[in-house]
């Protein structure tokens, strides 16, 4: 499908460059909203500089977060006062989380960085019974759809853009500075692979080129 959008999205990138915000972050707030108001202990997946993990402490016991890149996990660590119940850990998610069962798990942006069914089948075996997962993902567009939805979001990230920087050029936050990667899955093969991996899982396109994924465990 030829459409004008990606030299739109390359201009974007550039007026971005110089007024950035993070449209991960604009989802923590949605993320609390999905959880409990209290649980015992969290892990958040892809931690970054660990804004969310501070965020999932003010109404877990303990979180824990992890992340492949140790420069950002060290960023995570000085940004995060010490008597905070959050700890941090270079690792793969795949491979290296701690032992036990987690009441919550998130996972912002970053599952897109490994085996999408794997990733989803070990989420699962670390999930407590009655526990969430909630992941917030990026897919490739392709159908026309996907891309009316992407070419709605431009105005919009413009404007949150201009009114979070009120109109000033900004240095990246710290938990834009992590290395990234395009996503190469399309929506449609996401849905299909979550609701094998996760029956009943919940999923949703959503703006700033984002979609989520919610999942209780019984």
């Amino acid at each position: 499908m030829t459409t004008p959008l990606p030299r739109i999205m390359r201009a974007l990138e550039q007026f971005h460059a110089t007024h950035p915000w993070d449209h991960n972050a604009h989802y923590h707030r949605w993320i609390l909203r999905r959880l409990p108001r209290r649980f015992n202990s969290a892990l958040d997946v892809g931690s970054g500089s660990g804004d969310l993990a501070r965020l999932l402490a003010s109404r877990a016991q303990a979180v824990h977060g992890i992340d492949v890149d140790p420069t950002i996990v060290a960023r995570a660590r000085e940004l995060t006062a010490p008597a905070a119940p959050v700890t941090f850990s270079v690792g793969d998610a795949l491979k290296e989380v701690p032992p036990g069962a987690y009441d919550v798990i998130t996972c912002v942006a970053t599952i897109h960085h490994m085996s999408f069914s794997n990733a989803l089948t070990r989420f699962r075996q670390h999930l407590a019974p009655g526990g969430t997962l909630v992941v917030v993902g990026l897919s490739r567009p392709q159908s026309r759809s996907d891309y009316l939805i992407d070419a709605v979001a431009i105005p919009s990230n413009v404007a949150m853009a201009w009114i979070k920087n009120k109109g000033r050029k900004a240095p990246r936050p710290a938990s834009m500075t992590a290395p990234t990667r395009p996503a190469t899955m399309t929506f449609a093969d996401i849905v299909r692979d979550a609701r094998q991996a996760l029956p009943g899982a919940r999923l949703r396109r959503r703006l700033f080129w984002r979609y989520t994924l919610v999942w209780h465990q019984q």
